[in-house]
């Protein structure tokens, strides 16, 4: 589900996105080359934009993964192959801040080494990012409450009040129901919906893509357990209806282990 929001923030605020991360204003466009969506690399977890002159790859991450170095390696190769008098800027997004000492050799991980090649990307932790940096765009509140700031309910509050002066009802709504997702990675469900006005969020295309699927409750667990646990719910509740396994994963991200743990253990909750 982080994926998704994420990814519908890079793809229709681009412009946003690109001035972040690019410091300067660059007019991208949607790439999908079917040349980069191979194993091993998760086409779900990428980000590609592209301009005359660049490739923009982004992956948004909650999580470290010890792949991610070669990951990165292995689509600017592919973007060499596809596009070599392009140059790529690469940049993995961290959301959620870790402590152990393991995840933060993994987040300060900057390039790949194998023998005599060496391929170095951009990181980004965003909780030691300033909160001011996303409080100027629509495109970058969402991130806002994942940022340095120890007063995170505040800097919601600060989002919602940004949120509320946007003219453009369709944009307040996604963006409303971004910031509500986001913020579920460091705020209780009862700040968030204190803060954020419900009526917006449910307006949104990303609530109403949810709603679509019958899966109200679990957006609305989601909201209340952590989007963990409400995509585990998900998955669960369309493995009761008789989903096929390969639409369950493609719809929540889980691995195929974890859709079949879930059905073992719906199994045995039946027996």
């Amino acid at each position: 589900m982080y994926d998704n929001i994420c990814k519908f923030l890079a793809e229709n605020f681009t412009n946003d996105l690109a001035t972040w991360l690019l410091k300067k204003q660059v007019t991208l466009t949607k790439m999908e080359p079917k040349e980069f969506f191979v194993e091993p690399v998760r086409p779900d977890a990428v980000i590609l934009l592209q301009s005359d002159e660049l490739i923009l790859h982004i992956e948004f991450q909650t999580l470290p993964e010890e792949e991610i170095p070669f990951r990165m390696t292995d689509y600017r190769l592919r973007g060499f192959r596809i596009n070599p008098d392009k140059r790529m800027y690469q940049v993995v997004i961290y959301l959620k801040k870790v402590t152990s000492k393991k995840d933060l050799k993994l987040v300060k991980q900057t390039k790949f080494t194998l023998e005599e090649t060496t391929h170095r990307f951009n990181v980004i932790r965003l909780w030691e990012q300033p909160t001011d940096l996303f409080m100027s765009t629509p495109g970058l509140l969402p991130f806002a409450v994942l940022s340095n700031t120890n007063a995170k309910d505040s800097t919601l509050q600060a989002v919602a009040a940004q949120i509320d002066n946007i003219a453009d009802r369709r944009i307040q709504n996604n963006i409303t129901a971004s910031a509500a997702v986001l913020a579920g990675l460091t705020l209780k469900e009862d700040v968030i919906q204190r803060i954020l006005r419900r009526d917006i969020m449910r307006e949104s295309v990303i609530y109403q893509s949810i709603l679509e699927e019958g899966l109200e409750q679990g957006l609305e667990q989601g909201l209340e357990q952590g989007l963990e646990q409400a995509t585990r719910k998900i998955a669960a509740n369309m493995l009761s209806k008789g989903v096929p396994v390969e639409s369950v994963m493609e719809f929540t991200g889980l691995t195929l282990e974890q859709v079949q743990q879930l059905q073992t253990q719906l199994s045995e909750n039946q027996s």
